[in-house]
């Protein structure tokens, strides 16, 4: 179902977005032009389904969702208010049946999100006319449908969809290994003409000739060349040359794939790389853009009549409870804290430092840095880098914030720790790789047969077994041949394999598993 994208507003929400607009500018908020246009719930549930885009590939996927989002509004559990997407211009859904309180607040929330996807680094390399390349997406898969059968490609699609976690999501921002080897050598060389550098390429110190035997020995001279040559040939023998995370572009550039097979894959993996930044920056993103319709609202907007409105449609986006953790509230919550504390001056040595508890709670310098400061923190971080650096033991203790951990005797859930340390390693966990297992690929041509050889990164949780087989059922049938994952069992190595008919498990002792490789 096509939906127009460009609908006018009625003019009175119209007004009130231009209003809304002035003022969040007055605020600094930096953002993309934001085109709005009013949908119905079965509208809004089909963007929500295509992930915010009027338009998608054909996949049951997109139509379970649909269901499942408008049987949630017929039964009243759930209702979108509004959705947004990160392209130049920005475009932005409003409900037709909110109430013009909602309208207000959700124009608001808007303008925190677009300001967000235009400044915060993590978007930065983000595609910007996705709308359009999701629709060119659209029209390529419909053409092999028409050509292969639309069980064919949607078998296909099943399996990349299956693998979609597994790309490299640092990928965009950092220059990878064949660039960085370079840097290396260029730094070496021109460590020759500048005597501040540490070593020449040859492991050679600078140093004057009657020094030279003792800072650079001969011995430890030709253990680095023989050490430079077995690393060498080492790397040759390897394929990839180092352990790889994106998965899926191994498989791009390996894989015996039909023409129309690499395209689909292709397109699976770049609208990953398209979402993966708002799966980093979950917290901080609904965080801002609550804060920022929570200050317009209470400072601006708000008329006498809207006021229980607000206060009750407000405080049910910000409800908390032991079960879950509500990002919305997570984030705003920290962004108000780091607001007052560098406001009031509370960080650096000398507030960590002072141990009168008195002063402390006193504790007001009034140095009016906390705007400048929340802007700063929007502009470079994502989740793990935010909670890592700003949650405060004084937060958690304000927020009851607790560890929780499962208790076998009874099976429940249950408060493990309230200690700041644990808690934080906790959520940081939880927020590292989006929860998703991490996985490179360690060798293409394993034991010499063109096998495919992965291994998960292990921090102390398993794969599930089931999930493990499934995966490897997939990347079988986009590999051609046995592919196998290294992980951790039952406290034990072990390679789970899928030869195309049938799975194995094979646990080793811990010491075994690295002649496995060679």
């Amino acid at each position: 179902m096509p939906i127009s994208i460009h609908r006018p507003l009625p003019p009175e929400i119209r007004d009130l977005q231009l209003e809304l607009e002035a003022k969040a500018a007055g605020y600094g908020l930096d953002f993309f032009e934001t085109i709005f246009e009013m949908v119905d719930y079965e509208e809004m549930s089909m963007l929500a389904s295509y992930g915010g885009f009027p338009k998608r590939y054909p996949h049951w996927r997109f139509g379970a969702q649909y269901d499942e989002m408008m049987k949630g509004y017929s039964y009243g559990l759930q209702k979108i208010y509004e959705m947004v997407i990160n392209t130049d211009p920005c475009y932005a859904y409003l409900l037709e049946a909110n109430e013009l309180t909602d309208q207000k607040l959700v124009i608001a929330h808007v303008y925190g999100h677009c300001d967000f996807f235009k400044n915060n680094a993590w978007f930065a390399p983000t595609n910007r006319k996705m709308l359009d390349d999701m629709a060119n997406h659209a029209a390529r898969i419909n053409r092999y449908v028409d050509r292969f059968g639309y069980e064919t490609v949607e078998e296909f699609i099943d399996a990349c969809l299956s693998l979609e976690d597994l790309i490299d999501p640092y990928a965009p921002h950092i220059k990878r290994t064949a660039d960085v080897g370079d840097q290396r050598l260029a730094s070496w060389d021109s460590s020759e003409q500048d005597s501040n550098e540490a070593a020449t390429g040859d492991g050679r110190f600078p140093s004057k000739p009657y020094m030279d035997s003792f800072i650079n020995p001969p011995q430890t001279l030709e253990d680095h060349v023989e050490e430079g040559k077995a690393h060498a040939e080492e790397a040759a023998k390897r394929f990839p040359a180092e352990p790889m995370r994106d998965v899926l572009f191994f498989l791009l550039q390996h894989a015996p794939l039909k023409p129309w097979q690499h395209d689909v894959l292709s397109i699976i993996r770049d609208e990953a790389y398209y979402f993966a930044p708002q799966g980093q920056t979950k917290i901080m993103n609904e965080g801002w853009a609550s804060y920022w319709h929570s200050t317009i609202m209470t400072s601006h907007a708000l008329k006498d009549e809207d006021l229980i409105t607000y206060a009750d449609h407000h405080s049910g986006t910000m409800a908390t409870s032991p079960q879950r953790l509500n990002p919305y509230k997570l984030g705003i919550e920290l962004f108000k804290d780091i607001e007052q504390r560098w406001n009031s001056g509370r960080f650096g040595s000398e507030y960590d430092n002072c141990d009168d508890l008195i002063e402390k709670e006193k504790w007001n310098r009034e140095l009016g840095l906390g705007r400048d400061k929340i802007f700063e923190v929007r502009r470079v971080h994502n989740d793990i880098t935010f909670i890592d650096t700003y949650l405060t033991p004084e937060f958690c203790i304000e927020h009851n914030m607790f560890a929780f951990g499962y208790n076998d005797s009874n099976n429940y859930y249950e408060i493990v720790s309230r200690e700041f340390p644990k808690i934080k390693q906790q959520l940081l966990t939880s927020l590292t790789n989006h929860s998703r297992p991490i996985i490179r690929v360690e060798e293409g041509n394993y034991r010499n047969r063109g096998e495919l050889y992965l291994k998960h990164e292990y921090h102390g949780v398993e794969l599930k077994p089931d999930d493990a087989e499934a995966t490897l059922e997939n990347l079988q049938k986009l590999w051609g041949r046995p592919v196998h994952i290294e992980s951790i069992m039952d406290d034990k190595r072990a390679i789970l394999s899928f030869d195309g008919h049938e799975h194995q498990m094979d646990s080793f002792e811990h010491d075994s598993i690295g002649s496995l490789l060679s």
